[in-house]
């Protein structure tokens, strides 16, 4: 994995048996996210990877997951890896990694 802060989730949901996990800032490009590990692990997993920041993902165990948008409604143009939403069980489950400190409106968000 690229980011250790994505490890170190992966491994805390992993012990724990936890069904869903939704996990943020990837910092992996969508090529680079570690799917064959997760399936390993019993996890089926949708990601939107971004390479440097951003990324969502939203990871099962023995639940179907079936993806339902990658990025953020609304905005055709969006860029940055930072929304994923998933039908899980009957329940629409989404994954929003906002960035923080960065000044609205500005050069970022065009807020």
């Amino acid at each position: 994995m690229e980011s250790t802060e994505v490890a170190g989730a992966f491994a805390l949901a992993r012990r724990n048996t936890t069904d869903v996990v939704c996990l943020q800032e990837l910092k992996a490009p969508q090529e680079k996210f570690p799917e064959e590990a997760i399936k390993e692990a019993g996890y089926n997993a949708i990601w939107h990877g971004q390479k440097s920041w951003n990324g969502v993902a939203i990871l099962t165990r023995g639940l179907e997951i079936k993806e339902l948008r990658k990025g953020l409604p609304g905005d055709p143009d969006d860029e940055h890896s930072r929304y994923i939403e998933a039908m899980i069980e009957g329940i629409v489950v989404g994954c929003l990694y906002l960035p923080n400190g960065n000044p609205a409106p500005g050069p970022k968000l065009g807020l």
